[in-house]
């Protein structure tokens, strides 16, 4: 059976004394999850305080993207050694925001996969398509791409993944893919995944998940959970979304 799995995206921001209200409340209020996952993924200096605050507790918690290289003269990267140490669990790779302001392309991603894997990681991969590409009808076509990259180069470590669905025109816009535009992605997902004997793998959706969407989304076949954003830093939305 098939995990259910909420991931917040903190992503550049945060701070000492905000994380701890933050991390205090989702505490208070998140219960015994037994039946899926949740987790927060967060800066890398907030690494140890995130650890201290969750560690016994049912979430997880994880990067927002790893060096491909396991260690040498690459001044300002973290390896994946480096996260696991912290108690990481997760961490993500490919997001929108990497391949389109930090030139990260397929090759680079897969790599990243493969060196969180390594170190005992799971990878949160991200795929979707620009606006252009979805109008242009190419949906299908990127998130595959960016998918079979990684699965050619982790192999048979393909069913340790999690793949994240992030359409780039619903990241932090406020639009969002209808459960039914979501779903139709992630069964093209599902399929290819389960050609390589991975159909079990979470698939998340991610742009603009809040609590009075989320139950719709994660209702469809192929809709594992979400990839949360600016909600995840509002515990009240991250709340409702991971008990959705």
């Amino acid at each position: 059976m098939r995990g259910k799995l909420v991931v917040g995206n903190w992503k550049m921001n945060g701070g000492i004394a905000a994380n701890r209200a933050l991390l205090a409340e989702l505490l208070a209020g998140i219960g015994h999850l037994t039946a899926r996952g949740v987790a927060v993924c967060v800066p890398y200096p907030y690494l140890g305080q995130v650890g201290d605050a969750l560690r016994s507790s049912p979430i997880a918690w994880g990067a927002q993207d790893v060096s491909e290289h396991a260690a040498g003269a690459y001044t300002g990267e973290v390896s994946a050694t480096m996260l696991a140490e912290f108690g990481c669990r997760y961490t993500l790779v490919g997001h929108s925001e990497r391949r389109q302001f930090y030139g990260e392309n397929d090759v680079v991603v897969a790599a990243k996969a493969k060196a969180a894997l390594a170190a005992g990681l799971t990878p949160i991969v991200c795929v979707g398509e620009t606006l252009a590409e979805r109008e242009a009808n190419a949906t299908e076509r990127v998130v595959s791409r960016q998918l079979d990259a990684v699965l050619e180069t982790v192999g048979a470590a393909a069913p340790t993944l999690v793949i994240a669905y992030e359409p780039v025109w619903a990241i932090g816009t406020g639009r969002t893919a209808t459960p039914e535009e979501a779903q139709a992605v992630h069964a093209t997902l599902r399929g290819r995944l389960a050609a390589v004997g991975a159909a079990e793998v979470p698939l998340l959706y991610g742009g603009s998940v809040k609590g009075d969407n989320a139950r719709a989304l994660f209702a469809m076949t192929d809709i594992d959970g979400g990839l949360i954003g600016g909600a995840s830093l509002k515990s009240a939305e991250f709340l409702a979304i991971a008990h959705a």
